[in-house]
């Protein structure tokens, strides 16, 4: 009666760790492309990703704010609420500045370099 406790006990422990680390893997996958919000600054400010990601804002701040490419080289996002999040895919490489629209002050940017062995260019 006690073999098959502990066997299932260690089992579980086992599947746990294995569910967890698979969850903080799944967490730093999506980390690259993610610029978080949070009492008025873009963290981070500064992003340098590869050509073809897809980045994605998500606002943690109480505030409405909004995303806008300072030469409309990207769709301004709706205005986000906590919580909410807009994504755009970069494919073309260049620097990409961006502001939010609501408060001006905020800013930040893109950079996005060409894939390894693409044709792309700078």
């Amino acid at each position: 009666m006690l073999r098959p406790l502990i066997a299932s006990s260690v089992l579980g422990a086992a599947i746990g760790s294995v569910l967890a680390a698979s969850v903080l893997f799944a967490r730093a996958e999506a980390t690259p492309g993610t610029v978080f919000i949070d009492n008025f600054i873009f963290n981070p400010k500064g992003l340098t990703v590869k050509a073809g990601t897809t980045v994605t804002w998500t606002n943690r701040d109480d505030i409405v704010h909004g995303i806008a490419a300072s030469n409309n080289a990207f769709k301004k996002s709706p205005a986000m609420d906590t919580d909410d999040s807009y994504s755009f895919t970069f494919t073309t490489p260049g620097t990409y500045q961006y502001f939010c629209y609501l408060h001006p002050q905020m800013v930040g940017s893109i950079v996005v370099e060409a894939t390894t062995g693409s044709n792309a260019t700078q």
